[in-house]
Parts: structure tokens; C-alpha cells; sequence
């Protein structure tokens, strides 16, 4: 086993060029930043409602949550582009965006409305009593008390985006709204 004499960096600046990689990264961190942030606001937000509010029948829709875990996204490929199409986010990162917002607000809103649901009650009960409404007890009490939760789940939610690679190949098609995971799954065949 021996050293290499000298390294070429070649391929790789070829490869970047080529494939306007740096493109490639600014979609993919959108994509990805956006559906962090709107995904875990809508999914604080559907908590919040179903997990601190008075929703009858709270229990079968956090169960109505979990079975949507169970439905492969490859069922869902054709009537998302079928949507896409139609409202005219086709081959735009805007799709993704969306798409990847709401589904993953699933697992979201249950993760937080499960959080939530453990809520100490006399401490919202204290809040209420000291003339706190929806809104302020919403922002200074439940908040501050998930942001660890909703930080790890921004993390997730980047992530699961950022390695996506199915939905990408399908919805953007064209090279100039490609993600890194199609980049670099494109490149190697």
C-alpha cells in the first residue's frame, strides 16, 4: 500500500462545472430552508389547534395522521404531478416546496400535538387566569416551552428534503432546477 505521487482534482472541478453544481446547491438549500421553516410553522400551528385548543375528537385525528405515515410516496408521485401541472409549478422549486411542507407536517403535527398533549394544565390554566388569550398564551407560554422540539424537527425536516430524490426526478426535470441528490444520482449512471 503506497501513497498516491500526486492528486488531480481535476475530475471533480470538471464534474462541478459541468454540472453547474453551484446551482444545484443554492436549489437544494432553498428547497430544503423553506420547508423547514413552512413545515414546521404549519405543523406548530395544527398542533398547537388539535394538542392545547378544544378540537373534539382529537384522538382520531392524530390517528388519521399516523395512517397517512403508512401511504408509500411513490402512491402519491402521479396525482402530485398531476397538481403540480395543473396549477402550473411544474419544473419550479415552488412544488417541491409545498409538497414537501405539507406531507412532512404530517409526522410534525403529530410529533408536537404528542408533546403538547403532556402539557402541564395548571400552567396554561395560571396563564388564562392572568388574562392570557389564544394568541399570548400561544406565543409566550406553549413556544417557548417546543422550540427545542420544533428545532429538531426544522433539522429533520432539512435533512429528509435535502436527501430527497424521488419527487425531484419527477417534478423537475429540466437542469436548472435540479436538486444535489438528482445531480449526483444523474452523474453516476
Amino acid at each position: 500500500l503506497r501513497l498516491p505521487e500526486q492528486i488531480s482534482l481535476d475530475s471533480i472541478i470538471n464534474f462541478w462545472d459541468k454540472a453547474d453544481f453551484t446551482l444545484k446547491l443554492w436549489n437544494s438549500f432553498q428547497i430544503s430552508f423553506f420547508v423547514a421553516i413552512f413545515g414546521v410553522a404549519l405543523s406548530f400551528f395544527t398542533a398547537y389547534a388539535i394538542g392545547i385548543g378544544k378540537v373534539r375528537g382529537r384522538f382520531w385525528i392524530l390517528g388519521l395522521f399516523l395512517v397517512a405515515f403508512t401511504i408509500p410516496g411513490e402512491a402519491l408521485m402521479y396525482p402530485l404531478l398531476r397538481m403540480s401541472k395543473m396549477v402550473g409549478l411544474y419544473d419550479n422549486i415552488w412544488s417541491l416546496i409545498i409538497i414537501f411542507a405539507v406531507l412532512q407536517s404530517a409526522f410534525g403535527t403529530y410529533l408536537i400535538a404528542s408533546v403538547m398533549s403532556d402539557f402541564p394544565s395548571e400552567l396554561l390554566e395560571a396563564a388564562r387566569i392572568d388574562g392570557a388569550g389564544s394568541w399570548r398564551l400561544m406565543k409566550d407560554i406553549v413556544f417557548p416551552l417546543v422550540r427545542p422540539t420544533l428545532t429538531v424537527l426544522m433539522v429533520f425536516f432539512f435533512i429528509w428534503t435535502w436527501n430527497e430524490f424521488l419527487l425531484p426526478l419527477v417534478l423537475l426535470p429540466s437542469n436548472d432546477s435540479q436538486t444535489v441528490a438528482l445531480s449526483m444520482g444523474l452523474a453516476s449512471g
